[in-house]
Formats: C-alpha cells, sequence, structure tokens
C-alpha cells in the first residue's frame, strides 16, 4: 500500500475587503510556522515488546555500538558516531500459506509479555546454507496481477545481523531504526539462551508502516546477558509472492544517537502533512465564511472545497486505517480517488487569476474525474487493480491541467497566474518523485516530497492574493487621485463661502465679548459707581468712603482690561498682572504681600472669560484679607500638583467661624465662579488663626469639562 502524488491548494482570490485578506495572509504565515511546532512526539514503537522492561539505571556509562558479521557499516554523518549504518544483511526465505502466516501472528500475540519460545515450524532456518548476502535497501516492484484468494501464497523473509559493541562498551539502551519498511507486517527477534525471543511486532499498526519509520528499543535484560558476545537479531518480514514490497537500510547503535535521526524524519514523513493538512482546513473554513458574505465570488468556495478534498486525501496520517479488507480497499479508494478532485479544484481555482474563463477545458476535466472516480469503485469485482488505475487517472489529470495552466499562464496570463503555474510544474516534479518512490525506480529511502510541494503551491497562492490585494489599493489610490481633483475644485468654492463664514463668526465672537464686557461692568463697576453717586447726592457717604469706592472701581476696570491681555494660557502671567494692578493698594493698606509663586503648565482652556474668574476670585480674597481681617500680612502661594494646579491665598488676621459664614452670598458666589472654571475653592479659618483661600483648577481641558459636566 503506498501514497501517490500530494497536491495541495492554497490562497483565496483577491477582491476581498483589505481586512479579510489581511487576515487570510497573517492566519495562513502563522499556522504554516507554528503547527509543525505543535505536532505530539511520535510513538516510539508501532507494536508490541515482548520482555522486560528497559531499565535505562542499569549502566552509567553510555558506549557507542555498531552492527558486526555480514553487515558493512557506514558511519553517520554528523557528531554522533555510536549509530552505524548497515548497507549489507544476511536474508532467508520461507514459502508460507495464509495459514502459517496467521499462526505465526497468534504465536507472537501469546508470547507477549511472557517467556517462551516460538514454535519450531515458525522460527527462522538454522541451516547456514539457507542464509545468503543481500544488499540493502531491498524492493521489489508490484506486478500486474496478484492473487488475492484465500489460499493465497506469503513469503516469510528473514533478515539477520549480528551486533555487538566495540571495545567491550555497551550503551544503556541499544535501539533499531529503519527509514522505511513497507511490507505486510514486521517482527523483531533477538536470539538468547533459550531460542528465538520476539520483542517486536507490529501487526496493530502494520498497515501504516508504509509511512512511518520502524523504531525497536531491545530490552535492557536481553542485552545484559549478551554483553559478553554478540547479539543476534532478526527481522522478519512477511510479503506477499510477487507483491511490493521495501526493506530499507538498518541503522543499530545507542539509543540516544538513534533517536534524534528517528524523531527527524518522523517530522518530515508524518507531522509536516499532517501540520499542512491542519493549515488548509483552517484556511478553508476561513475560506467559507468569506464566501457566505462574498457569493459571487466562487474562488473562496473552490478553496474551501479543495481543503476538503484534502483533508480526505491525507486521512492515512489521521486515522488508523480499517482492519477488514473491504473497509480498507473503500478506505484507499477514497484517500486516491480524492486526489484528482484536490487536482481539478485547484487548477479551477489557479483559471480564476486569468482573463477569461475557460468553461469547455473546466467542464471536460471535471467529467474525466468523475467518471474515473466511478470506474475505480470497488464495486466492479477485482479483474484489474483499481490503485493502478487511479494513479494512471491522478497522473493524466496533474500533468494535463498543469500543462493547461501553464500553457494559458504562458500566453495570457497575470503575472500571479504565472507564479502559480510554476508552483504546479514544481509540485508535478516532485510527485513524479514520490510516484518513483512507490514504483521502487529510485531512492527508495527518500522521504515523500510533496506536503512540501504543497507548501510551494500554497506561498504561490498567497503571493498572488497579496499581488490582487495591492493592485485593489492601487486602484483605490487612483480612484482617490480623481476624487481629489474634484475635491479640489470643489474646495475652491467652499474657500470662499469658509472666508464669508469665517468673516461672520468673527463679528459674532466680537459681538458676544462686548455683551460680555457689557454685562461685567454693569454687573460690577456700574453697580458700584452707581450706589456710590447715590450716597454722595444724598449725603450719607463720607468723603474718604467715596475715595475708596473709586479706588475699587479703578481695581474692578483695570481687571477687566487685563482679562482681556493676551497671557498664552499661562496663569502666573496673569496673576503678576495682578500683583502689579494691587500691590500698591494693599501696601497703602498696610498689608505686607508675600509672593510664593512658581511655574505653573499652561492652562489650553484659559480664554478671558475664564482669566476674569480667576482675577475675581483672587481679588475677593485679597480685599476680604484688607478690609476684614485686620491681617498685616498676606501670603500668594502656587503649586503644580500633576492633574491640577493650587493658588492659595492666606493671611494673618483675625478670621472667622467658616461655620458661620458658609451659607453667606459671597462665599456661594466664590464658590461658583470655580464650578464654572471647573475647579473647587476651599476656604479654612477659625477665630485668631487667619484664613486661607484654596483655589485649585484643572489643567487638561478633559478634566475641566468633565467636571463642568459633573456639576
Amino acid at each position: 500500500m503506498g501514497d501517490m502524488t500530494l497536491w495541495k491548494p492554497g490562497g483565496a482570490r483577491a477582491g476581498v475587503v483589505s481586512r479579510s485578506v489581511a487576515a487570510l495572509l497573517a492566519l495562513a504565515v502563522w499556522l504554516t510556522l507554528a503547527l509543525p511546532l505543535l505536532i505530539p512526539q511520535p510513538v516510539r514503537a508501532q507494536g508490541t515488546a515482548q520482555g522486560p522492561a528497559i531499565d535505562a539505571a542499569a549502566a552509567k556509562q553510555v558506549a557507542r555500538a555498531s552492527p558486526l558479521g555480514p553487515a558493512r557499516p557506514v558511519p553517520e554523518s554528523g557528531p554522533a558516531t555510536g549509530a552505524q549504518r548497515a548497507t549489507e544483511a544476511e536474508v532467508a526465505t520461507s514459502d508460507w500459506t495464509q495459514d502459517q502466516l496467521k499462526a505465526w501472528w497468534r504465536a507472537l500475540r501469546v508470547m507477549d509479555g511472557q517467556d517462551g519460545a516460538l514454535p519450531q515450524a515458525l522460527l527462522p532456518p538454522s541451516d547456514p546454507a539457507a542464509w545468503k548476502t543481500v544488499q540493502l535497501p531491498e524492493f521489489q516492484q508490484r506486478e500486474a496481477a496478484t492473487s488475492t484468494s484465500a489460499n493465497a501464497r506469503f513469503q516469510m523473509r528473514w533478515y539477520r545481523l549480528r551486533y555487538a559493541a566495540p571495545n567491550g562498551r555497551w550503551p544503556t539502551s541499544v535501539a533499531l531504526y529503519m527509514p522505511r519498511l513497507v511490507a505486510l507486517a514486521a517482527a523483531v527477534l533477538v536470539k538468547t539462551d533459550d531460542g528465538w525471543r520476539p520483542v517486536f511486532d507490529n501487526q496493530s499498526g502494520a498497515r501504516e508502516q508504509w509511512v512511518r519509520p520502524l523504531w525497536v528499543v531491545l530490552p535492557a535484560a536481553l542485552t545484559e546477558i549478551q554483553q559478553a558476545r554478540e547479539i543476534e537479531v532478526v527481522i522478519a518480514v512477511p510479503v506477499m509472492q510477487a507483491g511490493y514490497y521495501s526493506v530499507s537500510s538498518v541503522w543499530l547503535g545507542a539509543r540516544e544517537d538513534l533517536e534524534p535521526r528517528h524523531d527527524r524524519r518522523w517530522v518530515l514523513q508524518i507531522g509536516v502533512p499532517q501540520a499542512t493538512g491542519l493549515t488548509l482546513v483552517t484556511l478553508g473554513l476561513f475560506a467559507l465564511l468569506l464566501w457566505l458574505k462574498r457569493r459571487e465570488d466562487s474562488s473562496y468556495l473552490l478553496f474551501s472545497l479543495a481543503t476538503v478534498a484534502w483533508l480526505v486525501r491525507n486521512l492515512h496520517y489521521h486515522l488508523d486505517l480499517p482492519r477488514t479488507r473491504d473497509a480498507l480497499e473503500w478506505f484507499w479508494w477514497v484517500t486516491h480517488a480524492s486526489m484528482s478532485w484536490v487536482m481539478l479544484l485547484t487548477f479551477l481555482f489557479a483559471l480564476r487569476f486569468a482573463r477569461q474563463r475557460f468553461a469547455r477545458f473546466e467542464r471536460g476535466m471535471a467529467l474525466f474525474v468523475l467518471v474515473s472516480s466511478l470506474a475505480s469503485m470497488p464495486l466492479w469485482g477485482r479483474g484489474f487493480d483499481a490503485l493502478v488505475l487511479l494513479h494512471i487517472c491522478n497522473a493524466v489529470v496533474g500533468l494535463a491541467g498543469t500543462a493547461f495552466v501553464a500553457s494559458v499562464a504562458w500566453r495570457q496570463g497575470t503575472r500571479e497566474l504565472r507564479v502559480m503555474a510554476a508552483a504546479l510544474v514544481i509540485g508535478v516534479a516532485l510527485g513524479v518523485h514520490d510516484l518513483g518512490l512507490l514504483a521502487g525506480w529510485w531512492w527508495p529511502e527518500h522521504v515523500y516530497l510533496m506536503p512540501f510541494a504543497t507548501l510551494v503551491i500554497l506561498a504561490s497562492f498567497l503571493y498572488a492574493v497579496q499581488f490582487r490585494y495591492v493592485e485593489a489599493l492601487r486602484q483605490v489610490e487612483r480612484a482617490n487621485e480623481d476624487l481629489a481633483q474634484r475635491l479640489e475644485e470643489r474646495s475652491v468654492e467652499l474657500r470662499a463661502q469658509h472666508d464669508k463664514l469665517r468673516e461672520v463668526e468673527r463679528q459674532q465672537a466680537l459681538l458676544l465679548e462686548r455683551q460680555r464686557i457689557m454685562q461685567d461692568m454693569h454687573d460690577g463697576l456700574g453697580s458700584s459707581l452707581l450706589s456710590a453717586m447715590v450716597a454722595v447726592e444724598q449725603g450719607t457717604m463720607p468723603q474718604e468712603q467715596v475715595v475708596d469706592v473709586l479706588r475699587e472701581c479703578v481695581d474692578d476696570l483695570r481687571l477687566v482690561i487685563d482679562s482681556l491681555e493676551p497671557v498664552g494660557h499661562d496663569l502666573v502671567s496673569l496673576l503678576a498682572t495682578m500683583r502689579y494692578r494691587l500691590g500698591k493698594r494693599l501696601q497703602l493698606g498696610g498689608l505686607k504681600l508675600e509672593w510664593d509663586v512658581h511655574d505653573l503648565p499652561p492652562l489650553e482652556w484659559l480664554e478671558p472669560p475664564d482669566a476674569l474668574h480667576v482675577l475675581r476670585l483672587m481679588q475677593e480674597a485679597l480685599t476680604n484679607a484688607l478690609k476684614h481681617a485686620r491681617a498685616s500680612r498676606v501670603r500668594v502661594v502656587t503649586r503644580d500638583l500633576g492633574r491640577r494646579v493650587e493658588i492659595r491665598v492666606e493671611d494673618d488676621g483675625e478670621g472667622f467661624d467658616v461655620a458661620t459664614i458658609a451659607h453667606g452670598r459671597g462665599l456661594r458666589g466664590l464658590q461658583r465662579r470655580a464650578k464654572v472654571l471647573g475647579g473647587s475653592l476651599r476656604v479654612d479659618s477659625s477665630p485668631g488663626h487667619g484664613t486661607v483661600v484654596t483655589l485649585r483648577l484643572p489643567v487638561a481641558r478633559a478634566d475641566h469639562e468633565a467636571v463642568v459636566q459633573q456639576g
């Protein structure tokens, strides 16, 4: 049972929205790189090991070993020198019937984990004349017709190797490794003083052995017994007469030397195909979701169907093979027939990147694949070899489809189609390589390369998607240039209208500013002057009080003028202007002004209306210290608190009871101004201990607006 050319589609057609294409590319790259790292560790033995368990601690010194006897050692390349490769072995053959083969397996199952010896009729030949030297690897090609009846003749082939540790230094564990063994099954026997002892058989996984390396660790108890002399190992390989089989060279040596080689082979032969299949299935689901959103683009559906067909094609990498003959024939028909569908869907997908459709070719190829799949079904009896027919059909589909796509790409294809055609040609070349492995024409120990060709084809599809995506972006850029030209024409018209609107807005801003100044002067300066004038006319206000009222009016007028001066959102400059305006008045009133003002961050929201509120608050605090507190000293302090700034006015006056004055209109007015600024005002005072007025303002406009909205 062998594998055929593996063909893998990938990618998706351009035309999808940018986010979907970017997600598809990122997902494909990530899965292709990451999934091989997620493949679980391989099972070390695909069968049953008889005899005592391996005791790894039985020997402290690990020595290297080499095959002896008729096997010719070939040193392994790389840093390890203990493991060596046998390219010759002694072989003996016995013609068996199916009943003898069944008896052989029953004997092995009975002895599983028990002491004893095989029946004499089932042992390797004891006559030295029955053995002859054979070169490894050895294979036999399939004949055109083979007997499949219950009385079919079989042949048991015994490959004998003798093993001894050089210089008498035995490794802790001795292992046997074969890159490939394609036969009905395999068993490994070791000769002891009590006769031949089976240490391994793979009858439970024999059908999967064609693609898996053979790995056997000899029980430590047996190797310890034989350490005084050589170990004689026999690999029993039952095959069908005139049937196909392949026996690779044998590696013997220390387990730690051979295990990395076995693991690398497992990853290349099993891990990469599994990771590739999982990657495609994931991308296929993603493409199906895209197709459900964009039904008019059939490339997504083709790609999704191709991934499903590819998953069916590689079921033997993910599932155990059926145990019955009929089920096995249907299994191999499904996996081999799906190869033609994978290639068909791949070609249809690639042709979606051509400048025209080729309906006749697509219908003809689909009809041929359908007919060949139906004709090779195991329903029509066993008068011919259906597997050979499937291989022929797959070869016809692969060669014809690749040739047609390549010719289209050469004559009238786009750049992305030409890249995909080149990838398909590479896939055909690697498919020929794998077909030669199956037929036994060359390199019987090579790994199958089509999983790697699949990655090449997938990369070409992703390149095509990327190229189409870039072209779509360029079309969008050209469309944007046309729109930009139209917008430029419209902007000329809108610019004139905008200038008019700006002039209207400026006039409106000036009007609003005039109204604000007039309202503020009416409520402050106008009210004070009117009260003073009435008192003077009635003769109820002495001259000194009139002078104080007029001085306060002048100070108030100066504050209004100062608030209109540009201060560049600098609170320190605004306070400095206030100090210049009120300094002389405080000095005349007997107050000593202490100035403890430090640099503060700029307040971007500080505009003339806000500046006037700040000046009014500071003026009120200083006026209270001057007129009511009977203070001798007043101190102005600023601090940067990070997201807020703080201004404090401290005096050493008589102070007052805050609880008593908290309900007064003056304090409520100050707190209302602080709230408009988005800040907070706090007054701390007690009789005989002076007064501290603290104003905190936000630095950022967002903080300012948030506080205002909460208020």
